[in-house]
């Protein structure tokens, strides 16, 4: 499948997250400890979105894997961010792999991943994407279960739904849709962050006025807890909520 961050907290480099940790994410590029039967390697793209200020998010993404990429280690030593997205790609066969596939994907402030896979797809979830604006279907990044997944999410928060709601709800309506599916969301404003596990590994550590939520440890730090099979996320740099997920 894939493997994804997101960290809230005082400025770091974007290579103490990407690159400087024993289980960083790029070593989780080759070298995953907990996919869950979901693939082996993370290699079909990679992207990480941070908040330089207090405006919009930047955006770096790239189709191919994190370590023969020649750019993304000379841009994560330099660049610092209190807020920051990332992700490296294991594409489901089929899927397309481009750019454009890679997480995160982005609107306004907010920044988008998913780890694991709908099944049946795409005859599973067509009448979910049915109910869709035809222009946010007509506009997807890829033609993939990740981009359907955020156009989904997305509709729900410009219809003004909570952002906790709006991941939560959306991975019911999709399990229901096509049973089995693997639906860990990551969801960011820079200023929160909501995931859920749901197929998937996840965890988070909470510590000197930050917080990081990630789908393996990265360090052998005992702040790590791990998050319950079916359950959401909801953090600030002050406060780390867990509940369930809702059922349908």
């Amino acid at each position: 499948m894939c493997r994804h961050l997101a960290y809230l907290g005082p400025p770091v480099t974007l290579a103490e997250l990407l690159f400087d940790p024993v289980y960083s994410l790029a070593r989780q590029s080759w070298a995953p400890r907990d996919m869950r039967g979901g693939g082996t390697i993370n290699a079909d793209g990679f992207g990480v979105g941070w908040y330089p200020g207090d405006g919009e998010p930047v955006r770096y993404r790239r189709a191919q894997p994190i370590w023969s990429d020649p750019t993304i280690a000379d841009l994560a030593a330099v660049t610092r961010a209190g807020a920051v997205l990332a992700a490296v790609r294991s594409a489901t066969v089929g899927m397309a792999v481009l750019d454009g596939a890679a997480a995160p994907f982005a609107q306004g402030r907010w920044l988008f991943s998913h780890n694991g896979v709908i099944r049946g797809w795409p005859d599973a979830v067509v009448p979910l994407a049915a109910t869709l604006p035809v222009r946010d279907l007509l506009t997807l990044d890829a033609a993939t279960d990740s981009a359907l997944l955020w156009a989904l999410v997305r509709h729900r928060l410009r219809a003004g739904d909570d952002p906790a709601e709006a991941v939560a709800r959306t991975v019911a309506e999709v399990a229901a849709a096509a049973p089995g599916s693997r639906l860990n969301l990551l969801l960011t404003d820079g200023r929160r962050v909501v995931a859920s596990a749901a197929g998937h590994a996840l965890s988070v550590r909470a510590a000197q006025g930050s917080v990081l939520v990630a789908s393996e440890p990265h360090d052998d730090d005992p702040g790590w807890r791990p998050v319950p099979e079916g359950h959401l996320v909801v953090a600030t740099v002050n406060e780390v909520r867990v509940r369930p997920l809702p059922t349908r």
